[in-house]
């Protein structure tokens, strides 16, 4: 019988990564296998309640793609449009459009979810007024593209 229980504090969750370390390269159809399959699936639930991780606003997640792909805001017109408007994008001072929004999506796979999300300007700190973001009739003409 295994011997696994609820990891509910950080000596748990120490020990859970100890046990996880030392039997990482067991054969997955072993009892030792299943204890790690176990061990993975507490170990994410626990950091998951503990060390949550915030999503990237609009800008961030165009950047970190741009980044991965090795794009310059050059390669963004074909989706933003011109050299200014791709500046003014990347740096919030004017919000996606719809159709932004879905360009982005269709050619560089960054989720829907994130890019419609209101986030802040750098010039106010505030939010991108209501009537400049994405409303719920265009968020849910947006789901339908996935």
């Amino acid at each position: 019988m295994l011997d696994i229980h609820p990891i509910q504090t950080e000596d748990d969750y120490k020990k859970a990564l100890r046990e996880i370390e030392s039997l990482w390269d067991a054969d997955l159809s072993t009892p030792e296998g299943e204890k790690l399959q176990i061990l993975g699936v507490l170990v994410d639930a626990y950091e998951e309640a503990h060390f949550p991780i915030d999503k990237p606003t609009p800008i961030q997640a165009i950047k970190c793609r741009m980044d991965q792909l090795g794009l310059t805001q050059k390669d963004l017109k074909p989706y933003i449009g011109s050299s200014g408007r791709v500046s003014e994008i990347l740096n919030a001072k004017r919000p996606l459009t719809l159709q932004m929004i879905r360009r982005l999506h269709k050619n560089l796979h960054i989720p829907i979810e994130i890019l419609a999300q209101q986030y802040m300007t750098k010039e106010t700190g505030k939010a991108l007024p209501k009537n400049r973001s994405i409303n719920k009739k265009n968020r849910d003409k947006m789901s339908a593209v996935r």
